[in-house]
């Protein structure tokens, strides 16, 4: 298959072949399966894992052609966001096969089971154990703040299987199957209301050795790897996966209903991202507008801070493009994307509450109380708002903490000593615990 190479080409070609291939009378699993083979549900991926091998730029045009042709969009969730590259990466071609179709095609959704209780910043400190049991492994530990854990088929686990290594060098990487037995899924409740995130506790659980990415003992290489597409895919600029009202994977159900019933519109502009950041900035300004604050300077002059932060993270994408169009690259990208989207949120989250007022200290978690809270100042937009100020705080732990992006850029980019210690050297199972 040649790969298109311009912008128009692009379009062009992921218009053609919905013209001739969406149907909306398929079931979403049907209608997944054609679209994942074709290379257009995740063309960001290579060819040889039912991609297009294009750049993220161009997957953004793919996911808004998609969009504007009514089509229902590419299976959302982590599975595509990071299981899928990862597994590209550091896949063998059978696993390739074996897990990624499933993720493109939405026959499978997937989870990401990396943050413990007390390994959350220090990641490598993490202490889920994983013991060797012929040609399986024995998993036991406790895992938290996981998106989706409530609807995944597989998750993305690492766990430690050498404890006499130090702490980087003994972890394994596993694609970890989430319905078996001694698997438990415990909901955590957030300020907005939702459940986004999940507890998991595993007792005893298997994973096969033919499950493990990298290669035993290697899992923080391909940890890294992971976040670093998490990073970039969260980050402003980012662009973001293409939004259906349908879940992948066999637990939420979704599979059997109508492609054509789950397509919902959405709005797409200026940077992307999570809490919908491209929409942010004209959202405020609309109720700004609308509440009379529009001519007040120093709100004008957060609107206009907010506006230049979305464009610097869009023109961030297009010089990163373009340094790799020429062979090169632009250092700690990610972690400056990410830092940037929790700027903006921090922002966003301000300017909207003083928009607001003290309309801004109520929020709704339920229908008749939204509805009722339509009628103050804000409309329909303050449930947004409030919401998107509720949620502001999680962007800058996720992922990676802001304190974390710094580290990193300092010690990795700038080449900064790191804090001395002898987790290097030191056997984890030697290491203080707190």
């Amino acid at each position: 298959m040649q790969l298109v190479d311009t912008a128009n080409d692009v379009v062009a070609a992921v218009k053609e072949w919905l013209e001739a291939n969406w149907d909306p009378d398929l079931t979403v699993g049907e209608w997944w399966e054609r679209f994942g083979a074709s290379g257009w549900a995740a063309p960001g991926l290579p060819e040889s894992c039912y991609g297009k091998g294009l750049p993220r730029s161009e997957v953004v045009r793919v996911q808004d052609a998609v969009s504007e042709f009514g089509a229902l969009p590419a299976p959302a969730g982590l599975g595509l966001l990071l299981a899928a590259p990862t597994i590209a990466t550091h896949g063998t071609d059978e696993q390739q096969e074996r897990f990624v179709k499933p993720i493109v095609t939405g026959a499978q959704a997937w989870c990401q089971l990396f943050s413990e209780p007390g390994a959350g910043s220090d990641l490598a400190g993490l202490q889920c154990r994983a013991e060797r049991d012929g040609d399986e492994w024995i998993i036991t530990g406790q895992k938290v703040w996981t998106s989706g854990g409530q609807v995944a088929d597989l998750g993305m686990l690492l766990a430690r299987t050498n404890p006499d290594a130090p702490k980087h060098q003994g972890i394994t990487y596993f694609a970890f199957d989430m319905k078996q037995p001694g698997v438990e899924v415990r909901p955590l409740r957030e300020l907005t209301g939702r459940a986004l995130f999940n507890e998991v506790f595993i007792s005893e659980a298997r994973v096969s050795n033919s499950a493990i990415i990298g290669g035993a003992n290697n899992g923080w290489a391909v940890a890294n790897t992971t976040l670093a597409f998490e990073r970039a895919g969260l980050g402003a600029g980012g662009g973001s996966a293409g939004a259906s009202a349908a879940v992948p994977g066999t637990i939420a159900g979704d599979l059997g209903r109508r492609a054509g019933d789950m397509v919902r519109a959405r709005a797409r502009g200026g940077a992307g991202g999570p809490g919908g950041l491209a929409g942010t900035s004209p959202l405020l300004q609309a109720v700004a507008k609308q509440v009379g604050a529009n001519t007040d300077p120093l709100i004008r002059q957060d609107l206009a801070r907010l506006y230049t932060l979305t464009e610097i993270g869009r023109y961030l994408t297009l010089r990163q493009k373009a340094l790799r169009a020429a062979g090169s690259d632009l250092p700690g990208i990610g972690n400056i994307a990410k830092l940037s989207m929790s700027t903006i949120l921090r922002l966003s989250r301000d300017l909207g509450l003083r928009l607001l007022g003290p309309r801004g200290t109520l929020h709704a978690y339920d229908t008749a109380g939204t509805e009722e809270l339509t009628k103050l100042p804000g409309g329909r937009f303050g449930g947004m708002i409030t919401e998107m100020a509720l949620f502001a705080q999680a962007p800058q732990i996720y992922g990676g903490t802001d304190e974390i992006q710094h580290n990193i850029l300092g010690e990795r980019v700038l080449g900064l000593p790191k804090e001395p210690n002898n987790d290097k050297v030191t056997p984890f199972r030697d290491l203080p615990r707190s």
